[in-house]
């Protein structure tokens, strides 16, 4: 599947409660001032999926879409080799209905939702705490409960967007910190061993440390690794 397509983004994004990844919708849609206005900054060339066995139950999802101006909708009907299905169509937004779905497919579709790493929104007629935290730790934006109605697609596909896009952020700056974290600790040990080698305090260590990826027009970190691995080979 491409990596590089750039994912719809919102100006405003929910914050605090409303930033959670799992939304049990039901009955009338309630007023949020901090979630998506339907229709803001919508990108009608999105390429979606619909997964559902029920053609009349995936009619409702796709006159809305059309409704609102999605012309690229595809439904995948049959759920053998789902993920290959999914992989060659490369959807921007995946949108499951699954009616009264057992563990089994339940299990099938959250699988799914983590290896695409796409928007995900999904429609149940019921669910239990467990689900709902399934479905969480799968990575689904939006799961939808007792809520499949045409008027309010367009809503949800906002919604899921908008939380997959501010998870996405999230998970970046965690993946950061932790890539920074990381390198601390290998130019820490590169400190370490050229403390020990030369007799150098900690500020002589660094200083060297960063001298030298000056010089080869390195990073420090690139440079404290060479460091490291050298010293683990002359253990």
């Amino acid at each position: 599947m491409a990596t590089h397509r750039r994912w719809p983004q919102f100006r405003k994004v929910a914050a605090g409660k409303d930033s959670q990844l799992v939304e049990m919708l039901k009955g009338p849609a309630s007023s949020n001032p901090g979630a998506p206005v339907p229709g803001e900054l919508r990108d009608s060339s999105l390429k979606i999926v619909i997964v559902d066995e029920s053609p009349i139950r995936s009619a409702i999802l796709e006159d809305g879409l059309r409704e609102a101006g999605f012309m690229h909708v595809e439904r995948i009907a049959d759920m053998h080799n789902l993920l290959a299905r999914i992989y060659a169509i490369d959807p921007d937004v995946i949108l499951i209905d699954l009616e009264n779905p057992s563990r089994d497919v339940l299990e099938q579709m959250f699988i799914m939702s983590r290896a695409v790493k796409r928007p995900v929104a999904m429609f149940v007629d019921q669910s239990d705490s467990a689900s709902i935290q399934a479905a969480v730790d799968a990575g689904v934006s939006a799961y939808i409960v007792d809520g499949l109605k045409k008027e309010r697609v367009t809503s949800i596909l906002d919604l899921c967007i908008s939380r997959f896009n501010a998870f996405s952020h999230l998970q970046g700056e965690l993946d950061r910190a932790k890539g920074a974290l990381e390198e601390r600790k290998v130019i820490d040990r590169a400190k370490g061993v050229l403390m020990k080698a030369k007799n150098y305090s900690e500020e002589q260590a660094y200083a060297l440390l960063r001298k030298t990826a000056m010089n080869e027009n390195k990073k420090i970190i690139e440079i404290a690794q060479s460091v490291v691995t050298a010293a683990e080979l002359l253990k």
